[in-house]
């Protein structure tokens, strides 16, 4: 088959391959091959044939990995990379040609019910290891689908919310992990959100779908609907949609074949997207191995050493962790029985085998371990009786590990949060268990940010297992025993309180519109530009073992930054250190956030040992979106960059002045009188000026004297003010000159 062929094809045809074939796959037209597109991030969710599509449950076993929010704990890209071809092994396997993921969408705010799904609350990590996820996948043959494309940060009117954002905020914040897996690990699909973004559907969004990410980005794959997505089938082929799924049948044919008659949308644009999916189907499908095959047993594994890198130490007081597999342990709460591994909605996957906490806990110790489930996951029995035989269970142990965390209707497509609480009943079973056992350690499941503050001030050791997969219960046993050393950090920040949070006041909107009126201050950003207080800093995350940073500097490079810090482990036990490098500009003529992730790295140190941990930080990554050129700047002067081991715990930081970029601003009588006067294609107007008030400008073009209120005044207001010695005319001639 030659693709280009395609656009020589009856436009019916052309019409045809731009609409699926039922809920999974794609049409088969002359000899372009039908393809199977199927959920998801973290497992391949292959419904099994003759079911209802609306039962998410009645799907092929997979190997269930952690979820994005489980992974992304790791801060480990070679690790998510071998995840993402697992994923395509087991996706040939089972005749998948494209999975829909990664998520990259950003954690705007922690009551979002989808959060599980994406990897942080920052841009530059988000991208970093969704790049890793496509390589990996796509390294097999399998194409990736990158997603929800673009500003789909909640579950709440997602069918019809316009997330109202600004253009800079949107560039910094909401499109630069987009950006970076497409321009570093082309993806082979994109999906066009269902959200409308500042009034237009994001699948019929033309500045959004080929503006942006076919021009600027030079994105050459298909852009493909989520399920449902698209409103107007011709307004959407016109914006650079190429696939509408799931297929509409003819009614949504007739509509694009209608405006193409009726000469409002161009067939060209047709044979475009035509020309695009018959060149994705050749592709995924010559890659397609018939013979393919995958070890359940090497991928659990896999799904194992996953989960163990994404657990995360938060606190541990006392030393109560790792505990004394020889001494007696109560275990508590019922998710330790029945854990929590996944979140719920279209990437619920079936597992090949899941790992029990409690199942795994009993094996790694050598004395029998005590079982309370003190509360019930469905919310039913006696309260009362639960926590008083959790309270027994503890008192009688040398120590007590508790589960706590959110049900599975908590962290799930389709509806968001309004808290970030744990359930009381679980609280008020951990105030009484540590009030008979002070060696308590709680065990958290979870996919969205939940309040700790109830939880640090009662235990003295928390683990965060966020979701862990179907490994997630050896792992949990392998940290608790010490087995493994926990090494994962924070993805988001864990507030104080809800209402501390950058869009408490803006979510989940209203009369479908929600304002991103906290612009660039998400996440850490916004905690720390407000020096609020937090329950854990991004990037947070502590050892069995303990880290020293010395030596931290800085070199400018063409390319960027070249950051250097040596990390001495000081501790007794082996243990890896993730170091993040935090960037800020505190002399910026911009507004900034105080400091922002540019990069990170880790080192695997024996006790004693000391490395040196360098990474490269590209000027992209410093530039700030100047909207008066439509394009990312990178600004001149002195920059400082931190090393450390969280966004609060800085442990070094070294300065060091780039030269930035030439930019050129417009000049209009809009245009400042300071902007004019200082600009190289503002002579003539200076010389102007000068000629008319003396001595209030200089011939070289700085200004003199001016007060600062006139440096801000439009030019044009000069005709306004002057008395008559000068007219708009002379000053816009005046400036063409130059211009």
């Amino acid at each position: 088959m030659a693709e280009s062929r395609v656009a020589e094809w009856p436009l019916s045809e052309q019409v045809a391959l731009g609409g699926g074939s039922g809920f999974w796959t794609t049409r088969h037209v002359r000899d372009v091959p039908a393809i199977v597109l199927t959920d998801g991030p973290h497992g391949v969710r292959l419904q099994r044939e003759g079911v209802d599509v609306t039962d998410i449950t009645a799907s092929r076993p997979a190997t269930c990995f952690p979820p994005a929010v489980g992974q992304s704990q790791s801060w480990d890209p070679e690790l998510v990379r071998r995840v993402g071809a697992a994923l395509g092994r087991e996706s040939q396997t089972l005749g998948v040609h494209v999975l829909l993921g990664p998520g990259v969408n950003i954690k705007r705010d922690p009551r979002c019910g989808r959060n599980f799904e994406y990897y942080s609350e920052d841009a530059y990590l988000s991208g970093v290891l969704g790049v890793a996820w496509v390589r990996g996948i796509q390294g097999e043959g399998v194409g990736a689908c990158v997603k929800h494309f673009a500003v789909n940060n909640q579950e709440s009117d997602r069918f019809l919310v316009s997330a109202d954002v600004d253009a800079r905020t949107i560039r910094e914040i909401y499109l630069r992990a987009f950006e970076r897996v497409v321009t570093e690990a082309a993806p082979s699909t994109v999906m066009a959100a269902y959200n409308r973004i500042n009034g237009v559907y994001a699948t019929e969004n033309h500045w959004l779908l080929t503006e942006v990410l076919r021009e600027e980005w030079g994105f050459d794959g298909v852009v493909v609907s989520d399920w449902g997505a698209v409103a107007h089938r011709p307004a959407a082929v016109a914006a650079g949609l190429d696939l509408e799924m799931p297929g509409a049948g003819a009614q949504s044919d007739e509509e694009v074949l209608d405006a193409v008659a009726a000469g409002t949308l161009d067939a060209a644009a047709v044979a475009r997207s035509a020309v695009r999916v018959a060149a994705l189907a050749k592709r995924v499908g010559d890659a397609r191995r018939e013979d393919a095959e995958f070890d359940i047993d090497d991928h659990h594994a896999l799904a194992r050493e996953a989960a163990t890198a994404g657990i995360v130490l938060l606190r541990n007081e006392d030393h109560v962790l790792p505990l004394d597999p020889s001494a007696s342990l109560a275990v508590i709460g019922a998710m330790a029985q029945t854990p929590r591994y996944q979140g719920g909605g279209s990437s619920h996957v079936t597992p090949t085998r899941v790992d029990i906490p409690l199942d795994e806990i009993r094996s790694g110790s050598r004395v029998p371990v005590t079982y309370a489930p003190g509360y019930a996951v469905d919310g039913t029995g006696d309260p009362h009786a639960l926590s008083a035989e959790a309270v027994r269970a503890a008192e009688s142990a040398s120590a007590a590990v508790v589960f706590l965390g959110l049900p599975e209707q908590d962290d799930s497509e389709g509806a968001d949060r309004d808290h970030i609480d744990l359930p009381a009943e679980q609280l008020a079973v951990l105030a009484a268990v540590t009030a008979v056992q002070p060696r308590t350690a709680v065990v958290l499941m979870h996919g969205g940010v939940v309040a700790l503050a109830p939880v640090v001030a009662l235990a003295p050791a928390v683990l965060d297992g966020a979701l862990l997969g179907q490994g997630g219960g050896a792992a949990i046993a392998d940290v608790l025993f010490g087995v493994a050393n926990p090494s994962g950090k924070l993805t988001e920040t864990v507030p104080m309180r809800l209402a501390d949070t950058p869009a408490y006041l803006n979510f989940p909107g209203h009369q479908e519109h929600v304002r991103y009126a906290e612009g660039l201050y998400v996440g850490y950003r916004w905690y720390d530009a407000r020096a609020l207080d937090v329950a854990f800093p991004f990037g947070h995350g502590l050892s069995y073992t303990t880290f020293e940073y010395s030596g931290t500097t800085v070199d400018a490079t063409e390319t960027g930054i070249t950051a250097r810090v040596t990390v001495t482990n000081t501790g007794r036990r082996r243990g890896r250190e993730i170091v993040q490098f935090y960037a800020g500009m505190p002399s910026s003529a911009v507004q900034r956030p105080p400091r922002q992730l540019v990069g990170f790295a880790s080192a695997t140190l024996e006790p004693g040992e000391s490395a040196g941990v360098e990474v490269v930080i590209a000027r992209g990554d410093l530039a700030y979106w100047d909207d008066r050129v439509n394009r990312f700047v990178v600004e001149g002067g002195e920059y400082t960059v931190w090393a450390g081991a969280s966004s609060r715990d800085l442990r070094g930081e070294a300065t060091v002045t780039l030269e930035g970029d030439s930019i050129e601003v417009p000049l209009s009588l809009d245009s400042p009188i300071g902007d004019v006067v200082s600009h190289p294609a503002g002579q003539a107007v200076t010389q102007l000026l000068a000629g008319i008030f003396g001595g209030m400008v200089e011939q070289s073009g700085q200004a003199m004297d001016i007060p600062a209120m006139i440096l801000r005044m439009p030019l044009g207001r000069l005709a306004t003010f002057s008395g008559g010695l000068v007219s708009k005319k002379q000053l816009s001639q005046a400036l063409h000159q130059e211009l």
